[in-house]
């Protein structure tokens, strides 16, 4: 039998047609006594959060990750207080400066994104006298030097695709800095299928808009996958824009992949999970299916925890 602190937190898009669905998935997330809620950008994470802080009573949730990019620091400080106040407390602001891709769509130029997200924050604070008490801030995370930014102006850290066997050297330079209180998480790409290899295709069509990604190859390279890497380099240089999700799926190694991503049955996934929880970081189990879409899957997530 599996207790309410062996499990994990859970991603949760509010999809458009079906947010309705999702808020009701919520509450069933909170009753069955899971660790919280994460909310990822790409669902209009600031307003799936408003709508939690009214339907949950119990149940911590943040967003992972809110891109700095898309409001003004007062405004999103404005936001972000006024839940948390509404939540009692159980909301935790998740920032990160987003991908290339997304902020070539918007016309944003990141030439400094260490000390772009280290002047938003501070601009917040600096209007918290007018938007009243803000939440906990997360920073979005993958290698050291934005991890010491976090330790230094924040309340926790969140990882997305982070490598197991990497992390705990990562961990213990927090543990140095900051012993108490600070919060790490990770998004982790999970599917529980009985059929292995069904379950890590899944994943690896999920991980190509990763690998394709300079400050993720980099940070895996950093983790010591550096061959791994260099073969997705060489895919990416050398294939036509058509073919190459293709190319890529063949390229990831299942050592690599297994190493960032959970793909297995409910047994194998559950012992996954706790093995994250053991290394001192909180795992979010973004959640994906073999044979359907986001409820489908957190169903048989439920289903490994009953």
């Amino acid at each position: 039998m599996n207790t309410p602190s062996q499990y994990p937190a859970v991603s949760l898009v509010a999809t458009p047609t079906k947010r309705h669905a999702i808020i009701d998935l919520a509450v069933e997330i909170e009753r069955r006594g899971f660790a919280g809620i994460a909310c990822p950008s790409l669902g209009a994470t600031m307003s799936l959060c408003t709508s939690l802080a009214h339907a949950t009573s119990s149940i911590s949730f943040w967003t992972s990750i809110q891109p700095i990019y898309y409001n003004h620091p007062f405004e999103l400080g404005n936001t972000a207080a006024h839940i948390h106040e509404i939540s009692g407390g159980r909301f935790a602001l998740g920032l990160g400066v987003s991908h290339e891709p997304v902020t070539k769509r918007l016309g944003v130029t990141v030439a400094r994104p260490l000390a772009d997200i280290e002047q938003y924050v501070a601009q917040m604070r600096a209007n918290e006298r007018f938007s009243g008490q803000l939440p906990s801030i997360l920073l979005a995370t993958l290698r050291d030097k934005m991890l010491a930014l976090a330790t230094r102006i924040a309340q926790g850290a969140i990882w997305a695709n982070a490598s197991l066997s990497a992390i705990p050297r990562q961990v213990s330079s927090v543990i140095a800095a900051k012993p108490d209180g600070f919060r790490l998480a990770n998004m982790i790409p999970t599917v529980i299928d009985d059929d292995v290899a069904a379950a890590r295709a899944v994943n690896r069509k999920t991980l190509t808009g990763y690998v394709i990604l300079p400050n993720y190859r980099n940070y895996w390279r950093a983790a010591g996958y550096v061959e791994e890497m260099d073969a997705i380099e060489s895919v990416i240089d050398s294939t036509p824009k058509e073919s190459l999700a293709e190319k890529l799926i063949a390229t990831m190694s299942d050592g690599w992949l297994d190493d960032c991503t959970i793909s297995g049955p409910a047994s194998h996934v559950r012992d996954r999970l706790a093995t994250w929880s053991e290394a001192g970081v909180q795992p979010i189990a973004v959640m994906s299916s073999t044979s359907g879409g986001q409820a489908k899957a957190i169903g048989e997530l439920f289903a490994a925890y009953q």
